[in-house]
């Protein structure tokens, strides 16, 4: 049976999804983007501080189904531009260490609410 994971500490589902979905000792997350869960509202800045927040939103629905970065095994990052890339890339690198997930990178011709980035994962 499926385990529907919900977090105020993450951005609430602005659709039909859940922010997670746990089957089977695997947790299955919903692509981040980079909003505030206190306020709601989109970060500002470049797409160094919206991959940061991005990823501690992906903490913290982690959190949610009792892991941490450390369990994820696969992740997917939308950009809205690989010339961003290298920066997204920096941040990404300092919060995955020195055993990062496996990773698949796209360019999408636009992203929810026209975020710079968007980030799901797989963990286990």
């Amino acid at each position: 049976m499926s385990q529907i994971i919900a977090t105020a500490h993450a951005p609430k589902a602005i659709g039909p999804y859940s922010q997670a979905v746990m089957k089977n000792g695997m947790a299955f997350l919903s692509g981040q983007i980079p909003l505030d869960p206190a306020t709601g509202g989109l970060v500002e800045g470049g797409i160094e501080a919206q991959t940061e927040r991005v990823i501690l939103n992906l903490s913290a629905v982690l959190e949610a189904c009792g892991m941490t970065l450390a369990n994820v095994v696969k992740t997917t990052v939308f950009m809205r531009n690989l010339e961003d890339f290298a920066a997204m890339n920096t941040i990404y690198a300092k919060h995955f260490g020195s055993n990062p997930p496996a990773r698949s990178t796209v360019q999408a011709a636009r992203l929810p609410r026209d975020v710079q980035v968007e980030i799901d994962a797989i963990a286990m």
